[in-house]
């Protein structure tokens, strides 16, 4: 990330910096991998230390199936309906390891009475239907359809969703998710052969300050539990805040694909890194422009690797059977590659209009028990047809 600030600040960090009242802003250090990851200094009116009451603890997490087998997997979630009653009961995991988790949340309730911090893992929310506004100790970003909001754990946050129905899909990680490696140069910065740039990434624009006091309940997750924390005052009671570690947003619609005379593999689609897996965006973009081209991508064998699939937006070419808001999983262990017919009817096909989120992990992903309703039974076979 980038440096970046909001509000009112002192001119040097750990220095005495004064309410009107002669009292004391209260600074807080948010940092990472101890102090030598990037952090950001924040200024309270009211002490981020200073708590109510501690509320109860309850089970948040999902059990994962032990006895599934090894097979090519279709998730038919395209008719999904509502996950749960709000933003967090609605999450429904699907697929998970110990690096990465995989969720759809279409919540029956948009609206949050409560402040939520993820303790334990770094967000990757998508929005693949909504709109809204993120809320955090940052400030605001808007946010819409086609949006990555990525949240960088313990920052304190809510979403005010508008009018309009909401789906999402929620990627959690256990490590800080990041911009791919090979894009950066040695000061962080997107380097020109980037397929998006710091323009791209929108970061908080106004700071929120709720100067007021009262009954605040903050819920968070760790240890796959919620715990609820009940504070005297508002966690947005910031006044200023600067540094690299906030949360931000990218729009899909802002990755610039990148083309080949030859089809592409997909670490071209890559947008973020993090440990033990990758996620990569599925963008409208021209096919390969070789005179014998074969659009459609070559049967590939993961060594080390499963290969999760979302589909967004389109009508993919290269797999029958897939409707919006599908999974795919396809294991490392076995080969996969096009549905019969549709590498011959890719030839000469010009473009496509396909949007799909990747998730590519490098240890193996576990169907819970909730993604069992979902299974489609004879996609394994789908390829004899």
């Amino acid at each position: 990330m980038y440096y970046h600030k909001l509000g009112k600040i002192p001119p040097k960090r750990h220095i005495q910096f004064r309410q009107e009242d002669d009292s004391l802003y209260k600074e807080e250090l948010v940092s990472s991998k101890g102090f030598s990851g990037i952090y950001s200094n924040l200024y309270h009116i009211y002490a981020p230390t200073k708590i109510k009451a501690v509320g109860k603890v309850s089970p948040f997490g999902s059990k994962i199936m032990t006895d599934y087998g090894l097979r090519q997997t279709h998730l038919n979630t395209s008719k999904i309906g509502t996950t749960g009653d709000d933003f967090l009961s609605g999450r429904k995991v699907l697929l998970k390891n110990a690096d990465v988790s995989i969720a759809l949340c279409v919540p029956k309730s948009k609206a949050m009475d409560y402040y939520y911090k993820n303790a334990e893992g770094d967000e990757v929310i998508y929005i693949h239907d909504g709109s809204g506004e993120l809320h955090s100790q940052f400030g605001k970003i808007e946010v819409k359809k086609g949006d990555y909001v990525v949240i960088p754990r313990t920052v304190i946050y809510k979403f005010k969703w508008n009018d309009e129905p909401l789906k999402l899909l929620v990627i959690e990680s256990a490590s800080p998710i990041e911009t791919p490696r090979r894009y950066r140069n040695e000061l962080g910065q997107l380097e020109e052969h980037s397929p998006f740039c710091e323009r791209d990434i929108r970061p908080p624009s106004e700071i929120i300050t709720e100067d007021k006091e009262g009954d605040f309940l903050l819920k968070i997750k760790k240890h796959d539990q919620l715990h609820e924390y009940h504070y005297s005052h508002s966690p947005f009671d910031l006044v200023g805040w600067d540094g690299f570690l906030w949360p931000y947003a990218f729009s899909i619609h802002d990755f610039e694909p990148i083309t080949g005379r030859i089809h592409q593999p997909p670490p071209a689609h890559q947008t973020f890194q993090a440990g033990g897996f990758v996620i990569c965006s599925f963008v409208p973009r021209l096919f390969d422009y070789h005179p014998l081209s074969i659009p459609a991508p070559y049967n590939h064998s993961n060594i080390d690797s499963d290969e999760v699939l979302y589909y967004a937006e389109g009508e993919f070419m290269s797999r029958k059977g897939i409707d919006r808001g599908s999974f795919t999983l396809h294991p490392g262990g076995l080969p996969h590659g096009p549905h019969p017919g549709t590498v011959e009817k890719s030839i000469g096909a010009k473009e496509t209009h396909e949007y799909a989120v990747m998730v590519d992990t490098f240890k193996p992903l576990f169907l819970t028990e909730d993604a069992m309703e979902f299974v489609d039974k004879n996609y394994p076979m789908s390829w004899t047809e």
